[in-house]
Formats: C-alpha cells, sequence, structure tokens
C-alpha cells in the first residue's frame, strides 16, 4: 500500500471567499525575462508567424532592438495562476470572465517583466460575486508596458 497522496501536492490555505476580499490588495507575479525560446514557443501556440517576432534583420529593417513580443504574449504574463490568487481564493473561484488590455510600450527578448494583480472593485451579487484586478505588467526600465483588467466570478461566503 503506497503512502502517496496527490491532494498533499497543492496549496492547503483556508480559502477566501467573495466576501473576504478587500479593495487595493495585491497579488504578485515572479518576474520573467522574455528570451528567443519563449518567443519561439507562443509562436507555435499562437500561430503567429508575423517576422516582427521571430526575424532579427526584419526587427532592424522595422526601428526594434530586437524581437519584438506578440501582445498576447505578454498579456499572457498577468495570468493569475502564475501567482497566488487562485490558491487564496481556492475553491469559491468558479471562473475567469473577462479580460482587456493595452499595450503601451514594445517588449523585445531581453526584457524582463514584472505583473502585478490588484484588486479595484468588487461587485457583489446573490451567491456570486465579481472581483475585477488591474494587471499591469512593468520592465526593467520601470515603465509601464501593459495595461488591463482580470474579472473573476467568485462565490460568496456561505451563510452559517
Amino acid at each position: 500500500m503506497s503512502d502517496f497522496d496527490r491532494k498533499l501536492h497543492r496549496f492547503t490555505l483556508e480559502p477566501k471567499y467573495f466576501d473576504d476580499l478587500a479593495l487595493g490588495e495585491e497579488f504578485y507575479i515572479p518576474s520573467r525575462t522574455q528570451t528567443e525560446s519563449l518567443f519561439a514557443s507562443f509562436q507555435l501556440t499562437s500561430g503567429d508567424n508575423h517576422p516582427i517576432h521571430y526575424d532579427r534583420e526584419y526587427c532592424k529593417e522595422q526601428g526594434h532592438e530586437g524581437l519584438l513580443a506578440h501582445g498576447l504574449q505578454i498579456l499572457s504574463q498577468t495570468a493569475a495562476g502564475a501567482g497566488l490568487f487562485p490558491h487564496i481564493v481556492g475553491e469559491s473561484l468558479i471562473g475567469f470572465i473577462e479580460v482587456n488590455a493595452k499595450f503601451l510600450k514594445g517588449v523585445v527578448d531581453g526584457d524582463t517583466l514584472y505583473p502585478m494583480l490588484k484588486i479595484i472593485d468588487l461587485k457583489p451579487q446573490n451567491t456570486t460575486g465579481v472581483v475585477t484586478l488591474a494587471a499591469t505588467v512593468h520592465n526593467q526600465r520601470n515603465e509601464l508596458v501593459l495595461d488591463g483588467q482580470h474579472k473573476y466570478l467568485l462565490r460568496r461566503k456561505p451563510k452559517s
């Protein structure tokens, strides 16, 4: 008989429900340096084969200092699952329901990105609530390269 229990490989935090969250709470996501390998992986995933993402000479001709990241690649750096937010809300999380983003500056290979999510709105409903998180990404030069929002549907705290 094995002592293996797959449930021990999960975060075991007491889940926060919609009612436990507060405006201004921040959830930092670990930084990541964008590399040519990440660009190639995203190109395979997205099917985007525009030369601005994989042809250095083309990029130079267009005035860029390196390969330019796909906007959705930068947005993916804000994935809540890369940080603690979904682990903190645990089983109260019903789903990711909306996203929007503005791409403010180009990101080239070699840039290091620092994503963060911050609660900016809480809309209670009967048994659920919608949490709006500001999604930001800064680069190593402290420049804001992405500004957006995520919305999540969470369960409200069960009534005792």
